[in-house]
């Protein structure tokens, strides 16, 4: 039986991506450095500082890593605070209060920065309904590594095969498995060049779930 529920962000709570695209591509554009669609793509579910670090070995950036971050991060606040038609994902809110006021444990494990989880959840009243939050930036390792998922579920003080992870990306739903854990694919229109074939379920709209089907999804 499902006991927590750990829910990705970036991509399944609220589409980010867009400030994100941005805030990198005028990075890039600073910095003079041309990453490919491709590459863009393989970074959906890493943390900004293990982006970084791969971009600063692939093009010999002189900054350090932290530098590079800050910058970044600086280039999306500016964008997200400007960015007036953010929305949470269609369905993704009756979703979590629907498990919330089951009793359901929620817990988020995303690769952004807590900062950055912070920002978002003040926004959209989100605080309420999480018993913890998670952030990538606290692992060396990001996505697909397992560490963040299997923090979540320790946090949650519940065993992982008593876990559902929710994820958009093809790193996201690696790492859950390489924890252990129940992982729901959810590929929608905003999904770019993810691969969901090693989903245990593929949803493409929250309509898809609820409390009842969640609690005995196994």
């Amino acid at each position: 039986m499902i006991q927590a529920v750990i829910f990705d962000m970036d991509g399944v709570i609220v589409d980010t991506e867009p400030v994100h695209h941005y805030a990198y591509n005028e990075h890039f554009r600073q910095l003079n450095i041309d990453v490919s669609p491709e590459m863009y793509a393989s970074f959906t579910g890493n943390s900004t500082k293990n982006i970084f670090e791969r971009l600063k070995e692939q093009f010999s950036l002189p900054d350090d890593v932290q530098h590079l971050v800050e910058t970044k991060r600086n280039l999306f606040n500016d964008a997200f605070d400007n960015k007036h038609d953010l929305y949470l994902l269609d369905g993704v809110e009756d979703l979590i209060k629907d498990l919330h006021s089951n009793g359901m444990q929620l817990i988020l494990a995303s690769s952004s920065a807590t900062v950055t989880i912070n920002r978002i959840f003040n926004r959209f009243g989100l605080h309420q309904y999480f018993t913890h939050i998670v952030s990538g930036e606290d692992f060396p390792k990001s996505k697909p590594h397992p560490a963040i998922f299997l923090k979540a579920a320790e946090l949650a003080n519940t065993p992982v095969e008593n876990c559902i992870v929710i994820e958009d990306s093809t790193n996201g739903i690696k790492a859950a498995k390489a924890a252990g854990i129940f992982c729901v694919g959810y590929d929608s229109f905003h999904s770019k060049m993810q691969d969901y074939s090693l989903a245990d379920k593929v949803i493409s709209h929250f309509n898809e779930l609820n409390y009842e089907k969640i609690l005995n999804i196994k």
